[in-house]
């Protein structure tokens, strides 16, 4: 079975509605790194030398090869990444090998299968 790792950077308020849409949409599980800072195409505003950004979150998707293209456009939608500029961004990365993952193969198997 083959991997992609999905990297979600995602406005904090939108956290937990692209978590539960990536689980919907296939995701096993995700990793959640809080309060990343990130500037885009156009710097960030200031008022009085204080940031006005939003923090965001990075969240790290370990998901199976012919899955991952699904929950990646699910995770784009609900966090709205193009309905205009800075709203976040996700990828995703081959993975060339991963262990710690046997458990979820067993239930993964089923799923895929039904998909092929």
């Amino acid at each position: 079975m083959h991997f992609k790792l999905i990297i979600a950077f995602v406005d904090d308020n939108k956290t937990d509605k692209v978590m539960d849409a990536a689980r919907a949409a296939g995701a096993t599980g995700m990793t959640v790194i809080s309060n990343a800072r990130g500037e885009g195409l156009n710097p960030k505003k200031t008022f009085f030398g204080l940031s006005l950004e939003t923090q965001r979150d990075v969240l790290l998707f370990l998901v199976e090869e012919h899955l991952s293209r699904e929950i990646l456009e699910t995770i784009g939608k609900v966090g709205e990444f193009d309905t205009r500029s800075g709203k976040g961004i996700a990828i995703q990365l081959d993975v060339e090998d991963a262990v710690g993952v046997a458990h979820q193969i067993e239930e993964l198997t089923a799923v895929v299968e039904k998909q092929l």
